[in-house]
């Protein structure tokens, strides 16, 4: 990536202090223990990726719904193991047959594992995965802070409760935010992934075909033309695991499309297009922003990245270093 999609040295330098302050986190973390941990991961994504166009997409969910459950302590990743008390995050009804990317992150682990065992966390793996899918899908690149712990329990019922739905309203998305010290600008930008990646039917039927006070109609906020498109790729008696893309102009790309696709009531989810509705006139005014200028999204993005992967981290002799993501040792 060119230097035009890093995030300015001097802001870097205020979000690093303000992280290391809080979550002891640092960018040279793994310097001397584990230095090639970053090609290690990008030579095995870039891989991946090329068998599977939508990999970097399921990679950078990995993170935004590892973060917003218990914090970014790689919790997402667990099994369910009730004999050990931990109910799986990945049954939950967000995740249920759509959160997908795990084994990209397994064999990253393995990879690390071989040449520096015990030494980097599952939770700093997917922070780093997620850096290199958005850099490898034409995004912005950013120093990402390094010095996570993993977590030993995961929490169905939690990640239910925290991570976003298709019909919240602003207010509810607002709030699952602020929670994490995110705000509205955080809120605006991180749903500016959606610029890649796909979604289930069944996400959006409702929206399409009995939309909540309308008598069995659609959304009136979709587009029209918009709308014959998405009911034919959904019926409303269709397969809900159809999987649609979220941008129909640049799809498996990183860009400011996303927003523009607001601004013309593009929007596929509803909880993406309420961020353009007469309810949110700041919301509205940042979306504005951000389809006008893809370099000022990209330098939010980042800066927003780095401030969620900090979201209540373990560090320091918390938590563990999992030989395997997928169960506590």
């Amino acid at each position: 990536m060119g230097l035009s999609n890093t995030i300015p040295s001097l802001l870097l330098s205020i979000l690093m202090f303000g992280a290391l302050a809080n979550a002891q986190l640092s960018s040279d973390f793994y310097s001397t223990t584990c230095p090639n941990v970053t090609v290690i991961a990008r030579g095995l994504i870039e891989q991946a990726s090329r068998s599977d166009v939508r990999l970097t997409a399921k990679v950078m969910r990995l993170h935004f719904h590892d973060c917003f459950v218990n914090g970014c302590d790689g919790s997402v990743l667990l099994d369910a193991a009730p004999a050990e008390g931990v109910q799986g995050e990945k049954e939950a009804f967000q995740n249920n047959n759509s959160l997908d990317g795990f084994q990209v992150i397994d064999d990253i682990k393995t990879a690390l594992e071989n040449v520096c065992p015990g030494v980097v966390s599952c939770a700093d793996i997917l922070a780093i995965a997620a850096e290199i899918s958005v850099s490898l899908a034409g995004g912005p690149s950013w120093d990402v802070l390094l010095g996570r712990r993993d977590g030993r329990t995961a929490n169905r019922a939690d990640a239910e409760a925290a991570l976003p739905l298709g019909p919240d309203s602003l207010e509810i998305l607002t709030s699952k935010f602020s929670v994490h010290n995110l705000d509205t600008t955080d809120l605006v930008v991180l749903s500016g992934a959606h610029t890649f990646g796909r979604v289930q039917c069944g996400v959006i039927n409702n929206r399409l075909h009995n939309f909540s006070g309308y008598n069995g109609q659609s959304d009136p906020s979709i587009d029209p033309e918009f709308l014959q498109t998405l009911r034919r790729q959904c019926p409303q008696s269709g397969d809900q695991t159809t999987r649609i893309n979220l941008d129909p102009t640049s799809p498996d790309s990183f860009d400011n499309d996303y927003f523009k696709n607001l601004q013309n009531n593009r929007g596929v989810i509803d909880s993406d297009q309420i961020l353009f509705s007469s309810t949110g006139a700041t919301t509205v005014s940042l979306v504005n922003r951000f389809a006008e200028n893809q370099s000022e999204f990209f330098r939010n993005f980042a800066r927003s990245m780095i401030k969620m992967g900090n979201v209540r981290v373990l560090a320091g002799t918390d938590g563990e270093i999992r030989r395997d993501c997928k169960r506590v040792n």
